[in-house]
């Protein structure tokens, strides 16, 4: 992990203030932002706090994407994101039980030039592991992540957020529909959008449920999730569909996808039950079970758009897309 040796003067306000802190002692970069948009970094501190977490988001001069989507719509979405996760930590964060842990935002400020937040540090409060294959009982931890998420924003309005969460939602990415050569899939999107828009039971999505969003504690038992540029409006399933392919091979996501759809309908069963118990636990399955391959080839049919070379684009995800653009559309 690269140090650096100062942050502007103030940043440095921002975070001693929010922390309490005398001093900053050592400033280490966790990562870049997507597209040069600025930086994560740990801030070790002086004081009751040892350390935080700060999101310093600036507007480039310049933009690059690293697949070559350098747009002015791009670059407005991602101003949007980041809009987005500050109304987030500003509005909805607090109301996540210890069930679905987020990070305690500490300080947000929205600039001209960007957005600072400052965050709890997660590997301090005892998140502190990453992973990038998960055994079954981080899995499990994620499935019931993503029930509890989903239970506790159940019926919800999405204020300040987007209207319909995830980065691959339709009406944001018509240049990469524009580019799809498939052309029955590019036919279906429209209705695949509105299969997953039509449920009964919306809620929030997390909007990029990937495995490397996870922390976890050392034995992989609990987690919280972080970076919430994409929360929104949504079926459930979008966050389970784009989690599991995230984790699992093509083989493993066939495989293990009916068990893995069947613990999380448990966990959210006993999530609604304690946070929502106005809904129906098997209503609310009926609905979205069917909704899951809809979800997968909603976003196969982004990715086929935006990567077609990518390694999540595999025969499972052809199968499943296939089968659901001819439900749609009929036989070819």
């Amino acid at each position: 992990m690269a140090s650096v040796d100062r942050i502007e003067a103030d940043v440095e306000a921002a975070v001693l203030g929010a922390s309490s802190a005398s001093r900053i002692e050592t400033i280490d970069v966790v990562q870049s932002l997507w597209s040069g948009y600025g930086q994560l970094l740990r801030c070790g501190l002086t004081g009751p706090i040892r350390s935080v977490i700060v999101k310093r988001v600036q507007w480039p001069d310049g933009r690059a994407h690293p697949r070559g989507w350098a747009t002015d719509r791009s670059h407005a979405r991602k101003l949007r994101s980041y809009e987005v996760e500050a109304a987030w930590y500003d509005s909805a964060a607090q109301r996540c039980p210890p069930t679905c842990r987020v990070p305690g935002c500490l300080a947000l400020e929205t600039r001209s030039d960007g957005v600072l937040i400052v965050l709890e540090d997660l590997d301090a409060a005892g998140f502190s592991a990453r992973r990038q294959s998960l055994n079954e009982a981080e899995l499990d931890a994620c499935l019931r992540w993503l029930a509890a998420f989903h239970a506790t924003f159940l019926g919800e309005s999405p204020t300040g957020l987007w209207p319909t969460g995830t980065y691959w939602h339709l009406e944001t990415r018509p240049d990469e529909l524009e580019a799809l050569e498939d052309a029955r899939l590019r036919d279906a999107a429209p209705l695949i959008d509105r299969r997953l828009a039509e449920t009964r039971f919306p809620t929030f999505v997390h909007g990029d449920a990937k495995v490397a969003n996870f922390c976890f504690d050392p034995d992989g038992g609990r987690v919280a999730a972080v970076d919430f540029q994409y929360v929104g409006g949504g079926c459930g399933m979008k966050d389970l569909a784009y989690f599991v392919g995230s984790c699992l091979d093509e083989h493993d996501s066939e495989r293990l996808g009916p068990s893995l759809l069947d613990r999380y309908f448990a966990h959210l069963g006993n999530a609604v039950q304690a946070t929502r118990p106005d809904v129906d636990p098997a209503a609310l399955e009926a609905d979205w079970r069917p909704l899951y391959p809809v979800a997968w080839a909603d976003f196969h049919r982004f990715l086929k758009g935006w990567s077609p070379g990518h390694w999540k684009l595999n025969s499972y995800s052809e199968r499943v897309t296939r089968d659901v653009v001819e439900s749609l559309l009929g036989p070819s």
